[in-house]
């Protein structure tokens, strides 16, 4: 009998607390917030950056900011938290973009592309913004002289050593018929 009156108790409790006639001592409430869709950090960059060329991909990076930027097909890019952003400015309104938006370019970049190599140069801001539908229609990056200037940047002995025998061409000592 006793077990019978605590279970229809239990059962009166029960039914009372789902329609909200229990008074309860106080209300708990219990908020989790792990930083997903957390907001992207301002992002405020003095003057136009100048980029650098990340070798086979017609992708820049701008080497003088602290956070990765890059600049693919007249947008600037961002990551940031397992996100990525797109801009049309390099100083934002950052929209979050899809990962299949996201250029496959840019997800595959090797490791080591901040590595600048001996003969990549600086590009101001204005040139990339001027030139750079020009450079990728053309292929730009891909002709013999920038090709060239890579090597003698990698190997600066033959180059001078090329120089050399140039310069000695000419130079009198040897025999000449007369």
């Amino acid at each position: 009998m006793k077990k019978g009156r605590l279970v229809l108790s239990f059962l009166g409790v029960m039914f009372l607390m789902s329609i909200g006639g229990y008074p309860a001592a106080g209300n708990a409430e219990v908020n989790i917030n792990i930083g997903v869709n957390a907001p992207l950090p301002a992002l405020v960059i003095s003057a136009p950056p100048a980029v650098v060329f990340i070798p086979g991909t017609y992708a820049y990076f701008a080497p003088d900011i602290d956070v990765d930027i890059f600049f693919f097909q007249g947008y600037w890019y961002r990551p940031y938290g397992g996100r990525w952003y797109r801009a049309s400015d390099y100083n934002g309104h950052w929209g979050h973009i899809g990962g299949d938006r996201v250029p496959s370019v840019l997800i595959n970049l090797p490791h080591d592309y901040r590595h600048m190599p001996p003969g990549h140069q600086r590009i101001p801001y204005g040139h990339l913004k001027n030139n750079w539908k020009t450079w990728e229609r053309d292929r730009h990056w891909d002709r013999d002289e920038h090709k060239e200037r890579k090597h003698e940047a990698k190997e600066p002995w033959k180059a001078q050593k090329h120089e050399y025998k140039e310069h000695k061409k000419g130079k009198g000592k040897g025999k000449h018929n007369r």
